[in-house]
Order: structure tokens, then sequence, then C-alpha cells
């Protein structure tokens, strides 16, 4: 360790380059996870809010929510600890001032996923939603009344809710009767008790044997996984962190084979003075490790940092367990490129280093 920060100290340029590398790949590893959290939270942020176990959809629906239809009848059916029923459709949202993509759900005030207000006030009259509050930063605010693409009706924000995405949309909550107005218009006023249609049952707190005819049963982590482009696009995002870690290991192993193969001559004496080649070794590992460790942590730093700063239309969430992991990693595969410096050195005769 005392050769190897000697060293550090004697060419500090030198060293630097190696450190910045590791540092601007960190940052983009940091980065990128972070990215790929937020992307995430984008999907599943309503779902997450539910902390439910299963959810059942149709057999024919292939896992797809909105490819989902039974009647309010058959979803009642479903047994469990809680159960709650879900009707959801996409539409456009506008206020006057404002348009959002949004997902509207239909949902039954008195059920377990019925959202928490942290402004304003719950629902409580016809046409009244409660709003994902990603939308009062895009210039929503309670009070307003929105005008929705493909219906006439008119809907009323009275309080907003937090962390409520869905498939990257924000999500409007209102009462399933209401919601059926929307959906069917007119066609609703003549629907029976029990046959009003729904999208989905979501069950908290453990789910009956039997599930009923025409349903399937699934995990919850399953019915997120299969969103549309969720494991796509997380798939994607997980493969460029780790092609990243094989460029850093590629970077720091050329680097230190060049330096290594410059001080062929200064190893040779080295050796010829009694110094073993483990000794020599464990200098280049430490010396590494050292970089690599600064490197990152300036790398995660600068991250945080930089994170304080970006906009909220930025979907980066950093969790920084994960990136713990990810900076022990990259620590890791930089010790690894190392391994080819080591071997030169192992392999340096001293006669013919002095010699040469």
């Amino acid at each position: 360790m005392f050769l190897a920060w000697r060293e550090i100290k004697q060419n500090k340029l030198r060293f630097a380059l190696i450190t910045a590398v590791l540092l601007l790949v960190s940052f983009l590893v940091f980065f990128l996870s972070g990215l790929a959290s937020g992307l995430a939270g984008l999907n599943r942020e309503a779902v997450d809010k539910w902390q439910s176990d299963t959810i059942y959809l149709t057999e024919e629906s292939d896992k797809s929510l909105n490819q989902s239809m039974m009647t309010a009848e058959k979803a009642d059916e479903v047994e469990g600890g809680e159960t709650a029923v879900l009707a959801e459709m996409n539409l456009i949202a506008d206020n006057g001032e404002a348009k959002n993509g949004v997902a509207l759900f239909g949902i039954r005030p008195d059920e377990f996923i019925m959202p928490k207000v942290t402004e304003g006030k719950p629902f409580k009259d016809e046409n009244e939603v409660i709003a994902s509050d990603y939308l009062r930063d895009e210039g929503f605010s309670v009070g307003d009344e929105l005008s929705l693409s493909s219906t006439d009706e008119k809907l009323t924000i009275t309080g907003f809710t937090d962390k409520s995405r869905f498939n990257a949309a924000p999500v409007l909550f209102m009462d399933l009767p209401d919601f059926q107005k929307i959906k069917f218009g007119q066609a609703a006023e003549q629907m029976e008790e029990g046959e009003e249609t729904v999208n989905a049952v979501v069950v908290k707190g453990g789910s009956g044997e039997q599930v009923p005819d025409e349903l399937e049963k699934i995990e919850t982590e399953t019915f997120i996984k299969n969103l549309p482009g969720y494991t796509e696009q997380n798939l994607t995002l997980t493969l460029m962190i780790y092609f990243l870690f094989a460029i850093s290991a590629a970077v720091v192993a050329i680097f230190l084979y060049v330096l290594t193969v410059q001080k062929i001559g200064m190893f040779g004496v080295m050796k010829a003075q009694g110094i073993s080649s483990g000794y020599l070794a464990w200098s280049v590992i430490a010396q590494t490790f050292i970089l690599a460790l600064i490197g990152v942590l300036i790398g995660f730093g600068l991250t945080i940092g930089v994170g304080q700063f970006l906009p909220n239309a930025v979907p980066v969430t950093f969790d920084y367990g994960l990136m713990a992991v990810y900076g022990a990693v990259l620590v890791a595969v930089a010790v690894l490129g190392a391994l080819v410096s080591v071997w030169t050195i192992v392999k340096i005769d001293p006669l013919e280093a002095i010699s040469g």
C-alpha cells in the first residue's frame, strides 16, 4: 500500500486521468440506474400504492389490463382478505391552459385502493376526481374543470394524491358509476346493478383458492412485468449498465498495462533487489483499488449533486442501496482489469529487464 500511494503522489496527472475515466463511467452507471428506477416508477407507482397480493383479469386478456373486461357481478365473485374493483381508460385532460394524457381509474370509494388525499378533499359529488400530484406540477390545480377527449363530460379536480402514475400517465380517480357514464355514455344509465363493467379485481391480504370461471389470478409483480414496455425498458437500461462495467474493466486494464510496460526496467531492478513479485503485484492491485474507490465516490457525489437540479420532467429516482452495489461492482471490475498488469509483472525476468 505504501508503494502504491507513493507512486500515485509522484505521478498525479497520470493517475488523475485513470481516476477521471472511472469517475465518468461511475457517473453514467449511477445516472442510468436512477433513470431505470425512475422510468419503472412511472409505470408502476399507482400499483405499488395498493400493496396488493394478486390481481384478477379475464383469461383472454393475456395479462393486459386494457384487454380485460368483466361485469361487476363476476368481479364480486372473487374472494380474498380485501378486494377492490378497478376500471381503467386513457384520455387527454384539458383545463383550458394545459393538456396532459391521463389514466382514468373508476373505483369504489369504500375499497382499499381509494387514494389518500394530500391536498384538497376526496371526490363526493358527480364527476369529481382526485388527481395525481404530477398534474399539479403541469399546471393543474384544485377546482379545475377538465375537458376530456372522446366525451362531452366535464370533470372537476377536488384533490391531489401523491405517487400515482400508471404506464407513465398520471392517474385520475373517480367514482365507478361516473366512470361508466364517461365510458359508455347514455348506455350506462340503462345498466342494472351488477352489470357495470370493470377491468380487474385487486386483492390484498391473501386471496381465495377458488378462481371464478373465465378469470385468471395473477401475482401483482407478474402483472407489473407485463405492462406494455416495462420489461423491455428495464432490460435495455440494465444491459447498458452491464456493458459499462465491461468497458470500465477494459479501460483500466489498458491504462495499467501501458504504465506497467513503461516500468518494466524499474520492476526488474526491484526484483533483483529481492522484492517479491507478490509484493509488486499487491501494490498494483492496491493502487487500482485506491483510484477506483476515489473515482466511484466522486462519481456518486456528482450524481447526487446533479440530481438536485434536474427538473421534475426528468424521471430519475436514486436507489442508494442499488447505487452502492453498482459502486462496489465498479471497484471490483477495475481491480479485475488490473490482473493483466499483475500477470505481466509476475513474468518479468530481472536480468532481461535490466539488460533491456
